[in-house]
């Protein structure tokens, strides 16, 4: 598919910014205090010094936070931005997902190439290079969201990596066909299959046979799991239980889980626990945690945002994200992470700088752990060139001020520049 729409507007390369063999020079790197340069080389780091002797280009980092890209865990491309087309009277879950229901009869592979892409573009300007986007694939929607993200994610692959998850948002025992369009899906392109047993009746049954899909294609699992505040009736055990008799640990991971935020402090320590020793993920999701969660309540109204930064205390691999952009489950949003984690860090009461810095980490380096366990990550000698910097001077002050990306590199190719605003008095 050509690009077409805002994806148009997205430059393939700025230039003004050096590329291939290159140094970024007086910047500041997490868990470091003294100035340091970085050299690029072949689209690694090469070298990491303090005045690094180099002939190269050079980018004056003027004391400002360099990091590696930020990674995105859970959005959904292909529903953003249809807030437009959709009523929201209760703001519930369930009019959320009927809402989205109705409207996604009529997307088409252009219209969701469209609204996708500019998304896409705003979490690249935000600093974001690695992204996992769950696409709804059931009667209702076809493949038509699929071979739009297809499209988007080879449309703007210079610049970040999207990671694709069939996913079946509304049941597969009651939604006949869906389970045989997921399994399709996996044979043509998407990376991972994900599901949401609280839509479907038989929720057991559901969780089984997202798993047999993925035991059949060898790939990892992601669960919209949870969500709401009754603190009975959890599916997290069922799903522990299903990934260590799969030996799956590592390839799951669960998002929402809100349920969690209800339970008693001894309770949650204790699944926190095992999740971490099964090899269970999780995803929290602030702005659509807050907004669709607590509405019976006519006062003291409940947070329902689960404390990631506790369970990654207890050893789980945790991040933050953004879900949903202008659409019936999160009618607004803007793709910055950094914005999330502030969020986060506001309704956690996580405003210690360790906090800060252990918030940041939820949309960096955990998150890094939680998409690509394996796989290099932060500005390391020999790791992928994939850098941003940002206007502040730590990761915990970037939270805190939400501060903008700058500048970026993938693979030491020039990604974006944000030039200083100008002031005139």
């Amino acid at each position: 598919m050509p690009a077409s729409g805002v994806a148009a507007r997205f430059p393939s390369v700025p230039v003004d910014l050096p590329a291939g063999e290159f140094v970024v020079r007086g910047v500041r790197l997490p868990g470091r205090a003294d100035l340091q340069d970085i050299s690029v080389s072949k689209g690694r780091i090469a070298a990491i010094g303090h005045e690094l002797a180099c002939d190269a280009p050079a980018v004056d980092g003027r004391g400002r936070l360099l990091t590696a890209g930020l990674v995105e865990t859970h959005i959904h491309l292909d529903k953003a931005g249809i807030i437009g087309r959709c009523q929201i009277c209760e703001g519930t879950l369930a009019e959320a997902v009927a809402e989205t229901s109705r409207a996604k009869s009529g997307f088409t592979v252009a219209d969701v190439y469209d609204r996708a892409a500019a998304v896409v573009e705003a979490a690249i300007l935000g600093g974001t290079m690695r992204l996992r986007t769950f696409v709804e694939i059931d009667p209702r929607a076809g493949y038509r969201s699929f071979e739009a993200i297809k499209a988007v994610r080879d449309r703007f692959a210079p610049a970040i990596d999207i990671e694709i998850c069939a996913f079946a948002q509304e049941g597969l025992s009651n939604d006949p066909g869906t389970e045989e369009m997921l399994d399709r899906a996996l044979n043509e392109g998407a990376d991972l299959v994900g599901g949401c047993p609280y839509t479907d009746p038989d929720p057991a049954g559901h969780i089984a046979r997202i798993f047999e899909l993925a035991r059949r294609h060898g790939v990892a699992v992601d669960f919209h799991l949870d969500f709401d505040l009754d603190p009975t009736g959890s599916n997290l055990p069922r799903v522990i239980a299903e990934t260590e008799a799969r030996g799956w640990g590592g390839r799951v991971s669960v998002g929402h889980v809100t349920k969690l935020s209800a339970w008693r402090p001894d309770a949650f320590d204790a699944i926190g626990r095992r999740m971490a020793q099964a090899g269970v993920t999780v995803t929290v999701l602030p702005a659509t945690d807050l907004f669709l969660t607590g509405r019976d309540a006519d006062h003291l109204i409940p947070r329902g945002v689960t404390p990631a930064h506790r369970l990654a205390a207890l050893g789980v691999t945790a991040s933050i994200a953004t879900n949903n952009v202008l659409n019936p489950f999160t009618p607004f949003g803007d793709a910055s992470l950094m914005r999330m984690a502030n969020l986060y860090a506001t309704v956690a009461q996580a405003g210690t700088p360790e906090a800060l810095d252990t918030v940041f980490s939820l949309v960096a380096d955990s998150a890094a752990r939680l998409l690509q366990p394996t796989s290099p990550y932060g500005v390391v000698v020999g790791a992928p060139a994939d850098l941003v910097l940002f206007d502040a001077a730590s990761p915990g002050e970037a939270v805190a001020r939400i501060a903008p990306a700058l500048m970026s590199w993938k693979a030491g190719r020039p990604v974006m520049h944000r030039p200083p605003a100008r002031t005139y008095w």
